[in-house]
């Protein structure tokens, strides 16, 4: 047989999707030196960064280490790159950002001592600071810690993925506990006793480990009238002496480990040794915290001290990051007495004008079309609609697809009132949703207890759509409700992410929902949809379609996609093809964009925006055309080769023109942020745009200060929730 034919791709306007990422890291880095962003909270950004880079490093850079040794020939289709190269290109373009991390973390830190905000050293505490420390240190710290010494009778030990330890180099002292003669505790020749003598009579130093519990808080707030406090790992630090009590302490450091967290199914086991999906994820999840290491960090340098760590942990020094910034800054909501100021103002969600709190939603969404827009609007309808249902004697059941919940999820409790109820209810639950795994099952169990159905989706496929279906009894037959999300059913997320919640009876949609429930009870993910799009079948296939359309119109077509990120490399060809068809293409994309805007002949008529601030935006809006013919769906996927080809989603279209023109003004008011957007050149470099002499649009600020209203500045037109109350003629209904 000859070999396949080896497809050359165009790279000249692509680009390396870790590469990209890290470019979107920086994004939110540079909220850390914003201004106009309070002080706790640009600490907080750092904090964002340094977790997101523990991820990056946990999943893509595991899994490429991976790839470098199962396909080390294979290249990127989008860069050309190995494995083995973009791993390199990684950790070059890490160590920068590191640095400009750890300047803005001492830039932050003496600015929030000015503010009243500061974290102590052990050395200048106060004498009466010491005291407390002392004694707080003898009660709760001493007694949980477990140090070890690394020789011949203590092998090194397991080191979890991204915990704390206080690690050092040490030779025996000189003067053993208890003040006796070093002669004493010598054997006949010559060499201390339990020590380790090197070639030439010159002891080695050996390696002390003491990891920093989890069960302890990450500070101890210090006594006194000002947010002072000093950090646990630092204060175990500082006892190193005493905890090694026979050994001078040489070099030392607070070290963190990284794992590759990449774990993946293996059909031969979980068909052969696990026939239970549930206890053989439960299987897997033990296994993610024994994978290989790929990172080490250390807060100071300590080369000697790291040198021997590489050795144990066969790390080589491109992955070895020191640190001037704590290794984690997940502490920072633990820090008392910190002055209100230096937070963001609280936002509270609000409930919808448009709708009636006492009226039952199912009505109401029966009537029209009901868009949430979160976190600037509450879920509470959503939650209103389960609630009332779970209590409905007419209601039959309640099918859901569940990827992430909230560890207290009112949803949940929800599903488990209407099973235990008398209401057929059934859950799709994804097991595999990445460092939620646990939480999932924990509540597969419950529900399963209060009588839940649970699923899993069809084999080898993640379950990421966002899809509810509600069935009641009706006069005439059953009625049905569909609810198409862009977020999780998380509450917690709805009131950080901007996500958007449709529920509808349109009997178009709900048919389909009614089909696509059918088929993933019996493993089918090639199902036809008449109006959901649906991966991994159909949906690519759908979008390129309207790309296509937008292609035969020339210079009149017009696409706006709003995602988390652009990698799958046939959308970016077509939408290229677009480009090159005269089709003004606009894609407002948060994270990882690997199509290169502004590249003459390929790319030259398409925009890439980034929005970064406050909340995280996550929804996802494809808009084809404009005006009442423009073709709008709000989904669930990203233009990534995993949601399209590898995992089940779901897009819905919007028929409602009301919802339809809200969407596409809000699309544009984001294209006209001025404040909180990035541009992408075609280099790849993205910029920050600014207000200059117009007047300052921020998307979010205004959502939050303006509910469910448009900055006239950049839509002269009346406020939005008056249009849609004549729009949708709520406040006849209200006074009805």
């Amino acid at each position: 047989m000859e070999n396949a034919p080896i497809v050359k791709r165009d790279m000249s306007y692509t680009q390396n999707r870790e590469l990209s990422w890290l470019k979107f890291n920086e994004r939110v880095l540079a909220q850390a030196v914003d201004p106009s962003v309070p002080l706790m909270e640009r600490l907080r950004f750092v904090s964002i960064f340094t977790s997101n880079l523990d991820e990056f490093f946990m999943v893509r850079v595991g899994s490429l280490i991976d790839m470098d040794m199962l396909a080390p020939e294979e290249k990127d289709n989008k860069s050309g790159m190995t494995p083995k190269e973009q791993v390199s290109a990684i950790c070059a373009a890490v160590r920068p950002l590191i640095e400009r991390r750890d300047a803005i973390y001492r830039e932050l830190t003496a600015a929030l001592d000015n503010a009243g905000v500061s974290e102590a050293t052990f050395d200048a505490l106060t004498s009466s600071q010491k005291a407390y420390v002392q004694e707080y240190y003898k009660e709760n710290i001493r007694p949980l810690l477990s140090p070890q010494v690394i020789d011949r009778s203590h092998p090194f030990p397991h080191l979890k993925n991204k915990a704390l330890y206080a690690a050092a180099l040490l030779t025996l002292s000189s003067k053993p506990a208890g003040g006796k003669d070093k002669e004493k505790g010598k054997d006949k020749g010559g060499k201390q006793e339990g020590g380790k003598q090197a070639a030439g009579g010159k002891q080695s130093a050996m390696l002390g480990i003491v990891d920093v519990p989890t069960t302890l808080p990450r500070v101890i707030n210090l006594p006194g009238g000002e947010a002072r406090y000093i950090r646990t790992e630092a204060v175990i630090a500082a006892h190193m002496k005493k905890i090694f009590k026979i050994y001078d302490v040489g070099e030392q450091a607070v070290v963190s480990i990284t794992r590759n967290a990449d774990i993946s199914l293996s059909e031969e086991h979980y068909d052969e040794e696990n026939p239970d999906f549930l206890n053989y994820m439960r299987t897997l999840l033990k296994k993610r915290d024994r994978l290989a290491p790929v990172r080490l960090e250390l807060e100071g340098k300590a080369p000697r001290l790291t040198k021997r760590l590489c050795e144990f942990l066969k790390l080589d020094a491109e992955r070895v990051y020191s640190c001037a910034c704590p290794l984690k800054l997940d502490y920072i909501d633990q820090i008392e007495k910190a002055p209100g100021g230096l937070f963001n103002a609280p936002h509270t969600p609000v409930y919808p004008d448009y709708l009636i709190p006492d009226k039952p939603i199912w009505e109401q969404v029966a009537q029209r079309d009901v868009l949430l827009f979160y976190p600037y609007q509450s879920m509470q309808p959503f939650l209103d609609l389960l609630r009332q249902s779970a209590k409905d004697p007419d209601v039959l059941s309640i099918k859901i697809t569940i990827y992430r919940l909230a560890r207290n999820s009112a949803i949940a409790k929800a599903l488990c009132a209407a099973a235990e109820n008398g209401k057929e209810v059934t859950v799709l639950m994804e097991l595999r949703a990445r460092f939620d795994e646990q939480n999932n099952i924990d509540w597969t169990l419950e529900l399963e207890e209060a009588g839940c159905r649970i699923i899993y989706g069809p084999e080898n496929l993640k379950c990421h759509a966002k899809l509810c279906l509600i069935t009641r009894r009706e006069r005439g037959g059953l009625g049905y409700i569909a609810q198409i999300g862009t977020g999780n059913y998380n509450e917690k997320t709805s009131t950080l992410y901007t996500d958007f919640c449709m529920m509808t009876a349109n009997p178009d949609i709900t048919r389909d929902a009614v089909s696509f429930f059918e088929n993933m009870l019996i493993g089918n993910s090639a199902g036809e949809y008449a109006k959901l799009l649906v991966a991994p079948f159909s949906m690519k296939n759908r979008i390129m379609e309207m790309i296509d359309e937008q292609i035969a119109r020339g210079a009149d077509g017009r696409i706006r996609i709003k995602a988390n990120s652009v990698t799958d490399r046939q959308l970016i060809d077509k939408l290229s093809e677009a480009s090159c068809a005269g089709v003004r293409i606009d894609l407002i994309i948060r994270g990882i964009c690997c199509i290169v805007p502004g590249v003459p002949g390929k790319t030259e008529n398409i925009t890439v925006t980034s929005v970064v601030g406050r909340f995280l935006e996550h929804s996802r809006i494809y808009a084809f055309g404009e005006g009442l013919e423009m073709k709008l769906y709000l989904s669930s996927a990203d233009f990534m080769t995993r949601n399209q080809d590898r995992r089940v989603e779901v897009g819905g279209p919007v028929r409602s023109p009301e919802i339809k023109q809200f969407l596409e003004e809000y699309l544009n008011l984001l294209l006209a942020d001025n404040t909180r957007a990035w541009r992408q050149h075609s280099d790849g470099v993205y910029t920050r745009l600014t207000p200059g002499e117009a007047e300052p649009i921020d998307v979010q600020a205004w959502y939050m200060s303006h509910p469910i209203e448009f900055a006239k500045s950049a839509v002269p037109r009346e406020t939005l929730h008056k249009r849609i109350r004549k729009w949708w003629g709520f406040r006849k209904q209200a006074e009805g």
